[in-house]
């Protein structure tokens, strides 16, 4: 009796959670313009970033030893590997949470997609939100002493933003997707400082290089999303 009175409990408990993430969702959602189409698109891909993930290498040159930065490439590449992993494979499968525009879910008529994109089957936990806020964490722990974290974190909340504009993921996919980001950074970050001895960098030179790479990226997708929806 008092099992099946936690179970109602508890599923009342999720079903209401539920409830306020979907109405969190279709509010985000709703607004949207051909500008911001476009741009979000392009905005949440992986490759656009390219140009800025090679500044944040170049960084780590300039304010490590050669084999200190490779190490730490390394490390960051471990916390992608990881976060990705843990969200997409581990978690994702095991709870079944459908994806907003996914057609086998209730509410797909209600929201806005783009270019008929719904993304995969299941979307909890995010493992953009997941793999942006890894990379974040990490970042703030090594680099703390600079204004980059915080850049790079507004960063990461837009990328996270571009999925629910996309309707590809709920606000709970992101928020359980950036938990899973510290989660694995953290991770990785213990392991790093035991085997490097490792400390955050007192000072980070040229910390505003990957900034202006960043600008740059989305300077260019604005100037593409204006001319394309001018066509």
């Amino acid at each position: 009796m008092i099992s099946m009175i936690n179970e109602i409990i508890v599923d009342g408990q999720w079903a209401m959670i539920n409830d306020v993430d979907t109405d969190l969702l279709l509010w985000l959602n709703s607004a949207h313009n051909a500008f911001f189409d476009v741009f979000m698109m392009l905005f949440t891909g992986k490759w656009i970033w390219v140009p800025m993930y090679l500044s944040l290498a170049y960084l780590l040159l300039k304010n490590m030893t050669a084999k200190q930065a490779m190490m730490c490439i390394v490390a960051i590449a471990l916390v992608i590997v990881v976060t990705d992993q843990m969200s997409s494979s581990l978690i994702r499968h095991a709870v079944g949470r459908l994806r907003p525009a996914n057609l086998e879910n209730p509410i797909s008529d209600m929201v806005h997609i783009v270019d008929g994109y719904r993304g995969g089957r299941y979307g909890f936990p995010s493992s953009h939100a997941a793999n942006s806020f890894g990379l974040v964490f990490f970042l703030y722990f090594l680099m703390r002493r600079s204004p980059l974290p915080a850049f790079m974190m507004v960063w990461a909340i837009v990328n996270c933003y571009s999925r629910i504009y996309l309707g590809v993921h709920y606000p709970g996919d992101i928020l359980c997707g950036a938990l899973v980001g510290l989660l694995g950074a953290t991770i990785v970050w213990f392991i790093y400082r035991r085997l490097t001895k490792q400390e955050a960098l007192s000072e980070v030179r040229q910390w505003w290089v990957p900034i202006v790479v960043c600008l740059l990226t989305i300077v260019g997708i604005s100037l593409y999303a204006y001319y394309s929806i001018q066509i």
